[in-house]
């Protein structure tokens, strides 16, 4: 397959682009095209189009015709919600991902983007994570059902490509923070949970916040706009022959990490957290809520090698989020669900 620019495809469904990371997506890909007239970028808000819907997604497939479609939308949350409604984030994210792939595929989508999420691997997989280690170990028994979802939606995509050569490539982004994230306690993935609970304690003049977990489990982070540019990058830079896109098993690999390459525990996350918001109480570790993996940390090099890197570190990464958290907090924006 040639690589083709994006401005050459008449239209993009960015699917979930309402959420962080595809207002992020849909944002780059509005300054990006900005005054041009291709592509249009087609934003249906939940009132327009139902992803949870069959007949719904398949209607609008064949009324608007996109020719590129990115995965976006999906049920997310943190540890808690993971391990609370297991059902629900098991059976939405597979109607979801199902409804779109299956209906971009029948309407004859030219390239296909799915976002996966670095909890498919193992538990206790190899580390830093080759994209070969999937299926090779139990998974983390708190976000299981979420993980078993977005395998299912590589398989989906790498058994359309293999049996009728459907363009469908796959990204596994490593854990994901930025503006326009959700900061619910249940719901919120750790970094803006952190936020909130600092935030929350300096302006009530607290001695102590109590955090979840023991503190010591290891992860990576990445911005949520370095990964709207990676997928940009990937629909018009990955072919799926390339030799840094394959596994060494059957060189027909349709997934690839993106990652950042910073690893920090979570005890010195909520540490650097704290002194960016200039909260001077005690940082207290609640050890009966569960530490989730013990260490998550992805090996980037298939799409580093393939010309793509990360730009934006975890400071400054973490001061552009609380500068928009104060922000949204102040309008009384806040997604909190």
């Amino acid at each position: 397959m040639k690589k083709k620019r994006l401005e050459n495809y008449e239209s993009i469904l960015i699917a979930g682009a309402s959420g962080m990371v595809g207002s992020a997506i849909k944002n780059l890909l509005t300054n990006k095209f900005k005054n041009k007239e291709k592509p249009k970028l087609l934003i249906p808000n939940r009132n327009e189009l139902n992803y949870l819907d069959t007949e719904s997604v398949f209607g609008w497939f064949k009324t608007n015709k996109p020719r590129i479609v990115i995965i976006a939308a999906a049920r997310v949350g943190g540890i808690i919600a993971n391990s609370n409604y297991p059902t629900g984030f098991l059976l939405d994210n597979l109607k979801i991902q199902n409804n779109i792939i299956e209906a971009a595929y029948k309407n004859k989508v030219e390239r296909l983007l799915f976002l996966g999420s670095s909890c498919i691997y193992p538990k206790f997989a190899k580390q830093p994570i080759k994209e070969e280690y999937l299926l090779t170990g139990p998974l983390e028994e708190t976000n299981e059902s979420y993980a078993i979802a977005k395998i299912a939606g590589i398989k989906l995509c790498s058994s359309l490509r293999k049996e009728f050569g459907f363009d469908a490539i796959s990204l596994m982004p490593t854990n994901l923070y930025g503006p326009g994230d959700n900061y619910s306690y249940e719901t919120s993935h750790v970094i803006p949970a952190l936020i909130r609970r600092i935030y929350e304690a300096k302006e009530k003049e607290l001695d102590f916040v109590k955090c979840l977990g023991s503190g010591k489990s290891l992860r990576e982070f990445l911005y949520v706009e370095d990964l709207a540019e990676a997928c940009i990058f990937a629909l018009e830079n990955i072919m799926i022959k390339d030799k840094n896109y394959s596994d060494t098993k059957e060189n027909n690999c349709h997934w690839i990490n993106v990652g950042s390459n910073e690893e920090i525990s979570i005890e010195l996350l909520a540490n650097k957290i704290s002194r960016k918001l200039g909260y001077e109480g005690e940082i207290l570790w609640d050890k009966s809520k569960p530490d989730g993996t013990p260490r998550k940390k992805l090996d980037s090099t298939n799409i580093n090698n393939l010309g793509w890197h990360s730009k934006t570190d975890l400071d400054s990464g973490i001061a552009k989020t609380i500068e928009n958290f104060a922000i949204l907090r102040s309008q009384k924006k806040l997604r909190i669900n």
